[in-house]
């Protein structure tokens, strides 16, 4: 976390003066250069240009481009915008890296745990509970209070009645149930 009295390269703290001075510029074609919006700097509370480290950086980026390439103004800032989309575009790719990378790991320990539950359920063989239910239906055979009933993950037998979890609390089938109300 950085302090209010830090500073990075994108901290707005040079003048026009000193930013002219530092890039080898003239404080109006700095202004020339705002105003065209290949570098933007901040704002003080009395409107004045503040210029940081990077908006130098790029000041001087574009005095190379224009006086050792031979590149006009709007073509320096088509390659600066490239620059930036491309440096963003970097910045994504990294956080979709990281991003695989941590599904992965999720997904290997997913199939773990699905490896770990087939091995549970191979070792108690036919009919063997995997997972513990509390049963707490009232008026229903109910092993003693706190102690588990297990249930299988086999599909329950097809007979012609409801199971008893499919009745109404007054042990009618649902059918009959819903004629009463």
């Amino acid at each position: 976390m950085t302090s209010e009295f830090e500073l990075t390269d994108d901290t707005p703290v040079y003048v026009i003066s000193v930013a002219a001075q530092l890039s080898g510029l003239h404080p109006q074609t700095l202004r020339a250069y705002d105003r065209l919006g290949l570098v933007s700097p901040g704002r003080a509370a009395g409107r004045g240009r503040r210029y940081s480290l990077r908006d130098i950086l790029i000041l001087r980026e574009v005095q190379r481009l224009s006086q050792e390439d031979g590149i006009n103004l709007s073509g320096i800032k088509r390659i600066l915008e490239l620059e930036l989309a491309e440096q963003r575009s970097r910045l994504r790719l990294a956080e979709l890296h990281a991003e695989i990378s941590q599904l992965r790991a999720e997904l290997e320990s997913t199939r773990a745990v699905a490896a770990r539950l087939a091995t549970l359920l191979r070792s108690r063989g036919e009919g063997g509970a995997l997972v513990p239910v509390r049963d707490t239906g009232a008026g229903r055979s109910s092993p003693q209070a706190g102690q588990v009933a297990e249930t299988s993950l086999a599909p329950p037998a097809a007979t012609g009645s409801a199971s008893p979890r499919h009745r109404p609390a007054d042990g009618q089938p649902a059918a009959a149930a819903s004629d009463k109300a």
